[in-house]
């Protein structure tokens, strides 16, 4: 028998070794979990989870078989139980999401995010939270009656917002919702655009006429509108007013100025929450204006019954690349500081 050398034997040790590391574990569920939720369908949820975690996932009626290393075979057991629980089929990016945060984080507790859930119409239309930031967001409309969801484009701040808002308008709780953003000049006076007032600042909320359409449908939100039960219209148009029972949405907050910031904060009536979402880094004022949105984060701070809520990147949940792009931005902006 020949002699083996010792890269050989390391090898061998090696194997052996990894042979000795692979686990097997089986999770059992009962009948009440919707398979589905866990497999997804056509095992898809199996097969993207084998992929990521490198591990090997035999699925049966009421149980799962796992096998691989140790920290692999553990995270994909976490997995299973925590969509067993939420019993609801995440899209493969939720999916995606939820492994990263389950290798980074695997001690956190992670069924309150399957679990936050909105109802966005009387035929059963839900909204879940996609992200831990969502998820805290979400919570945070129940404790706080003034919000702000600070963070990059994507991370669902005013989609989540106004959810909330159709939610708590469905089930009687407020009498009316108010979409209401700053209106910026880019370049243009808003005088030599086309039509009367609504024409000419309409551009400027159709992200919120798309984001409200998509909850109710076009039909009942001019219904809702007609009788004012929801409003869209230009910051400027708050102005003197009171809103009483209403949950009040201000977007782009990170374009008012500091007088607009306080103009609106002070709105704020009975029975009535204020949520205020922005980006910091996406501010278009003048150079010289200071946005509303940042001298709030410091005038603010030590109120505690107001809630700062932060995204970040991770929280982005547009396509993939909408989040390699904000990082890009953010290496490059971080090497031009240096």
């Amino acid at each position: 028998m020949p002699i083996k050398t010792l890269g050989e034997c390391k090898t061998i040790l090696s194997k052996s070794l990894s042979k000795a590391s692979i686990v097997q574990i089986s999770v059992n569920f009962d009948d009440s979990v919707n398979s589905i939720s866990i497999f997804g369908l056509n095992d898809k949820n199996i097969h993207l989870t084998e992929k990521l975690l490198d591990v090997e996932m035999i699925p049966s009626n009421n149980r799962i078989i796992i096998k691989g290393s140790q920290k692999n075979a553990k995270t994909a057991e976490t997995l299973v139980k925590l969509l067993a629980d939420s019993n609801a089929d995440p899209e493969e990016n939720e999916l995606k999401y939820l492994i990263r945060q389950l290798k980074k984080k695997p001690h956190y507790d992670f069924s309150s995010l399957l679990k936050q859930r909105i109802k966005v119409s009387r035929q059963g239309k839900i909204v879940r939270a996609k992200s831990i930031g969502q998820a805290d967001y979400l919570q945070a409309f129940s404790e706080y009656d003034i919000i702000f969801g600070i963070g990059p484009a994507g991370t669902g701040k005013t989609y989540l917002a106004m959810a909330y808002a159709v939610n708590r308008l469905i089930s009687g709780e407020v009498a009316r919702i108010v979409l209401t953003r700053p209106v910026v000049e880019a370049g243009e006076s808003l005088g030599f655009l086309p039509g009367d007032m609504q024409q000419k600042v309409n551009p400027y909320l159709r992200p919120l006429h798309d984001a409200i359409y998509d909850m109710i449908g076009y039909d009942t939100f001019n219904e809702y509108n007609e009788r004012e039960i929801i409003e869209v219209a230009p910051l400027a148009y708050m102005r003197g007013r009171t809103l009483n029972n209403s949950i009040v949405i201000l977007d782009e907050a990170q374009n008012t100025t500091k007088a607009q910031m306080k103009m609106f904060l002070t709105r704020l009536g009975l029975g009535s929450k204020a949520i205020i979402t922005g980006d910091i880094t996406q501010s278009d004022l003048p150079s010289h204006t200071k946005s509303g949105l940042l001298n709030a984060l410091k005038v603010l701070q030590h109120i505690k019954k107001v809630k700062f809520v932060w995204f970040t990147r991770d929280d982005v949940v547009r396509h993939q690349l909408v989040q390699d792009i904000i990082n890009a931005y953010e290496i490059h902006e971080s090497s031009r500081v240096r």
